[in-house]
């Protein structure tokens, strides 16, 4: 197989309009290493949304399978009248919406919810030694802290913010793909925005250093309670790359201001690009079942 896993951000040009039309149709063709290729090439940058999106990386390989199989599936019904980017994040933001949450165990159900939830958790300081020795769980508490915030706007707002400052997507493409007007697009990001960094604002110790809460000092808590372990991160992993080596600012709208310093702290986060033995691609493509939907 192919190994074309490296993400890169599909709603740039660096995936050309042809390239992406050559190659779905030599998948239409009952080519398969087309097929794996073109999946590939999309599989990382849909996987890391849905972790932005699910706040747990084993629902986002379920949401990311679900897509890959509507993909598949309904490739047949690509009519080559838009780009291939904009009419597979039509199926992201579609499949995205209409999933239901899995781990029931976890619940954000409002920014004010979540503050009591951090109070709750004490502030330890620590000592120069300790400081070194929690810094990697500290960098997991922080990631995994604000994944949380996200899980605090609704769907909708969340997968905006996702979409439209984190992974930078072009105001009149995410326009086209959630299907509302480009004004409607920036007003939804906007109020998304507002939710998210007046929280920010009035909690976060690392956008305000008067604000109370800091990640070592609660990192120190959770790991004496047995809450965070070195070896059960799922946040702060092994990567070189994080998200912004994978966006460009396509709107300017943020630059030079106080927004900016929020967004660029998502953007720091890392992002999977590796997935070796986990990927379920392979297991996708030796399903001579779903293989016949390609047949048109």
């Amino acid at each position: 197989m192919i190994n074309d896993s490296k993400m890169h951000n599909p709603l740039e040009n660096i995936h050309s309009k042809s390239a992406d039309f050559d190659l779905v149709k030599k998948s239409l063709n009952g080519n398969r290493i087309a097929l794996d290729k073109l999946i590939k090439k999309h599989q990382p940058f849909i996987y890391n949304v849905a972790w932005k999106m699910s706040h747990n990386p084993n629902d986002a390989k379920d949401l990311t399978q679900e897509v890959l199989i509507k993909v598949i599936t309904n490739l047949s019904k690509f009519s080559f009248k838009s780009t291939f980017t904009t009419w597979l994040y039509r199926i992201v933001v579609n499949e995205f919406l209409q999933a239901k949450r899995k781990n029931k165990n976890q619940q954000f159900t409002s920014f004010e919810q979540y503050g009591k939830q951090l109070d709750e958790i004490p502030n330890l300081e620590l000592n120069k030694e300790e400081e070194i020795e929690y810094a990697e769980l500290s960098k997991e508490m922080q990631i995994s802290c604000m994944s949380g915030m996200l899980m605090c706007l609704n769907k909708e707002q969340r997968l905006i913010y996702i979409l439209g400052d984190t992974f930078c997507i072009d105001h009149n493409l995410g326009a086209e793909v959630f299907d509302i007007s480009p004004q409607n697009f920036r007003v939804k990001l906007h109020r998304a925005r507002k939710e998210l960094y007046n929280f920010m604002n009035n909690k976060c110790g690392l956008v305000k250093t008067s604000n109370p809460c800091r990640c070592p000092k609660k990192t120190k808590a959770l790991k004496k309670g047995g809450y965070l372990k070195e070896d059960e991160m799922l946040f702060n992993i092994n990567t070189t790359k994080k998200i912004k080596n994978y966006v460009t600012e396509n709107h300017s709208d943020l630059k030079g201001t106080i927004d900016d310093k929020y967004t660029h702290l998502f953007r720091n986060h890392p992002a999977k690009e590796d997935f070796g033995k986990e990927t379920i691609i392979d297991e996708l493509l030796n399903d001579n079942e779903l293989m016949k939907h390609l047949r048109n």
